[in-house]
């Protein structure tokens, strides 16, 4: 699964870019008066002006080796959050090891090195080491209805989970995040995970398919 473009909600519009562009010079594509996007490798990510918002979790890929100097690159710019004292979180399961920091909004962006994926990079860590939005949390109470509600789009293998209380649909290139919100909070600080609305662009089986998360509901995206 290939995410191609991303829409999320910030409050904080001008401070949101300010943010991405400046700190961690994240290429601005467009803007106006009500939203900006940023190119994130392959991936579009949007941010739209709404008054009342909740945080998201998501995750970019970046090069199968280049996670220490991940960390340093982004230590230099802004606060890492740290599990268990380290600011490098192996998930040998995975067979990856990740980063994890904090935006304006207090979502949780994620820089995931994937060893399987074996992308070699030889440039210095920078910006341009964003591969592409790799992960997207969907928390809801009902994650089976969830899935089923993705799986009429297009036919999305459980990488790894249940239904019980977290699944991970897709692949290691793109990957849907379905948690149970009752059961579980946002690793790795054990933060509260809310059903935050958003759209999405992706490819999956050579197929474009675009939906909205909204209210725990799977739907189709207006006039799409």
């Amino acid at each position: 699964m290939n995410i191609k473009e991303l829409t999320i909600y910030t409050s904080q519009l001008q401070a949101q870019k300010e943010f991405y562009c400046e700190t961690l010079n994240f290429p601005l594509l467009n803007e106006s008066s009500t939203s900006f996007s940023l190119a994130v490798g392959s991936s579009t990510l949007i941010f739209k002006y709404r008054e009342q918002v909740t945080p998201y979790h998501i995750a970019i890929n970046i090069p199968s080796y280049q996670d220490p100097e991940a960390l340093a690159w982004l230590r230099k710019r802004i606060p890492v959050i740290k599990y268990e004292g380290k600011g490098l979180v192996d998930f040998v399961h995975w067979n990856a090891r990740a980063i994890y920091f904090y935006d304006l909004d207090q979502n949780i962006v994620e820089l995931i090195a994937r060893k399987s994926l074996a992308i070699q990079s030889l440039d210095t860590f920078d910006h341009h080491a964003f591969l592409n939005i790799s992960e997207v949390g969907m928390p809801t109470t009902d994650i089976e209805k969830c899935n089923r509600q993705i799986q009429q789009l297009g036919n999305l293998p459980i990488y790894d989970g249940d239904f019980n209380r977290f699944c991970a649909l897709g692949d290691e290139n793109g990957l849907f995040i379905l948690i149970d919100k009752n059961k579980k909070k946002w690793f790795p600080a054990d933060d509260e995970a809310f059903s935050s609305a958003f759209e999405i662009k992706f490819e999956n089986d050579g197929e474009s398919i675009a939906f909205q998360f909204l209210n725990e509901e799977v739907k189709p995206v207006p006039g799409s």
